[in-house]
């Protein structure tokens, strides 16, 4: 998750800062019942502009690999090992320590008991970023670019032959017995799972991660490309090309490989690949190439700081749900939103508090970024 502060890539730094932007806005609606569409994953096959979020925040974390592994090259493979160890560890725990937060819960009595390891989810987000980081590192470590690049499409095809071959029903896709979620069950059990679906189902699971690699390698790709031809006419259109192509091919693989996020399929990983590969030359246009760069330091911010920020996000939300409020003993944030932002209408209110609680997360972020503290993993 190191950032790049060079001037040079600017765009860089803009797209992995609007993905955290992005990020804590729809992880933390004012009331998940009244928010917009476009702000909502979608149910299970097809796509939102919501869908784009994480994916392309694996998608930065490979563009940053394509500069940290530079400074790898006079080191030795144990010391490169336990780099990518050390960071891999960090990551993974953060995201664990972070679904068993606070630690506690209220009991019917009113009372604080602990919150067991038995029921806490085992898998999640940055667990899911964490082993991505892990593997597309030790091959960017350790093999050529363009084996990188076909072993990633090994993984995709390899994930689709194991959902067509190993699932428990005629629908290879079925949410509860496609591959990957039994093999979540049987290994980690069904109480270490995600239960948001109302069901034990894992859209951040160990098998789905395969796939997930992918998104970080071809970020890599991406990093390795605007490097060298960033800065050409030529390097640009045969990017903003790129991703137009593997945006056509995830919409023909849609046709037999559904584009479906909680599955994380092969056809969403070239979408969300074609896409970022089409935003970052967008971007690249406009700063790089057009000057245009007054409105970029909001997102900077982000960017500077990027793992700190959304666990922040993450850590606000859980201690608003955790505080109960008046006589009923209503959570915080549910509170804020029924007394404060619910007056400006259920739709509006709810991303009016989303945006209250990015901006609140952008406001540490720059007093750190004032101060020079950039918090490194």
């Amino acid at each position: 998750m190191t950032n790049s502060s060079s001037p040079r890539f600017l765009a860089l730094d803009v797209l992995r800062g609007m993905t955290v932007c992005f990020m804590i806005i729809v992880n933390t609606p004012g009331n998940g019942g009244s928010t917009w569409a476009a702000l909502q994953h979608a149910s299970w096959h097809g796509f939102t502009p919501t869908d784009l979020v994480f994916p392309t925040f694996m998608f930065v974390v490979g563009n940053a690999l394509s500069f940290v592994s530079k400074k790898w090259e006079g080191l030795s493979d144990a010391q490169v090992g336990w780099i990518i160890g050390k960071r891999t560890f960090i990551i993974f725990l953060l995201g664990f320590l972070m679904y068993w937060f606070p630690f506690v819960h209220w009991n019917e009595q009113g009372g604080l008991e602990a919150n067991p390891f038995a029921n806490t989810r085992v898998m999640g987000v940055l667990q899911r970023i964490a082993l991505g980081y892990f593997f597309a590192a030790l091959m960017v470590r350790y093999l050529k670019l363009s084996t990188i690049i076909r072993l990633s499409v090994v993984f995709l095809l390899a994930y689709w032959l194991i959902l067509l071959v190993f699932s428990g029903s005629a629908d290879p896709y079925d949410m509860l017995t496609n591959a990957g979620n039994r093999f979540d069950i049987w290994l980690l059990g069904e109480n270490h799972l995600y239960h948001g679906e109302g069901v034990a189902f894992d859209p951040e699971g160990v098998l789905s991660t395969l796939p997930a690699i992918a998104n970080v390698t071809f970020g890599y790709a991406a990093g390795k490309w605007i490097q060298e031809k960033g800065k050409s006419y030529e390097g640009l259109a045969k990017l903003l090309l790129l991703g137009t192509v593997l945006i056509a091919l995830a919409l023909l693989w849609d046709t037999s490989f559904p584009i479906n996020k909680k599955l994380w399929t092969g056809s969403f990983v070239l979408l969300t690949v074609g896409i970022d590969c089409v935003l970052i030359a967008a971007l690249l246009y406009v700063i790089d190439f057009l000057k245009v760069r007054k409105w970029t330091y909001f997102f900077e911010v982000f960017g500077k700081n990027p793992l700190f920020i959304y666990l922040l996000s993450e850590i606000a939300a859980i201690l608003l749900w955790f505080i109960p409020v008046g006589a009923n003993r209503q959570p915080l944030y549910s509170w804020l939103y029924d007394t404060v932002f619910v007056h400006a209408g259920a739709y509006l209110g709810s991303f009016l508090f989303a945006i209250t609680v990015m901006l609140f997360c952008w406001l540490v972020g720059y007093i750190l970024d004032k101060r020079k503290i950039y918090v490194r993993v």
